[in-house]
């Protein structure tokens, strides 16, 4: 697939994820039942594949940073100016990959996080509920 057509998906997905966000944003109010549902399953694919995501940026651009910055370091040494601006380049293009990484990172940790709060929270719920016993003690 090109690249071109790769955009275009990418643009076709995200005016199909805009159209769901405003329908769901409509559903909110005057008696609408929404029909919003995540299951944990669901949660737990998206945060593995954003670790996945995580390790495969990590591990793929180690060759191109180090390349990089040895590319830059002759350049300089053999009185090219361009060595210098390679260096800048690459220096900010690492700072973007870091910032890749920690975004991944965050969403793979958060949703793990999410998964393990609401089942912690389903847990107390289940064991705070009311026994009929009690109810008909305290209408009584």
């Amino acid at each position: 697939m090109s690249f071109e057509e790769e955009w275009r998906q990418a643009r076709a997905d995200a005016a199909d994820q805009r159209a769901v966000a405003m329908r769901l944003n409509q559903t909110g109010g005057g008696g609408a039942t929404p029909d919003l549902a995540v299951k944990s399953d669901d949660l737990g694919a998206i945060g593995a594949d954003a670790h996945v995501l995580y390790e495969g940026v990590k591990r793929d651009t180690e060759t191109v940073r180090v390349s990089n910055y040895e590319a830059a370091k002759t350049l300089t040494s053999h009185q090219f100016t361009s060595g210098a601006q390679l260096m800048q380049a690459h220096e900010r293009w690492y700072t973007q990959v870091g910032t890749l990484r920690d975004a991944c990172a965050q969403i793979s940790n958060h949703l793990d996080y999410s998964i393990a709060a609401h089942a912690k929270d389903d847990a107390e719920i289940r064991g705070d509920l009311m026994t009929v016993s009690k109810i008909n003690e305290l209408l009584k």
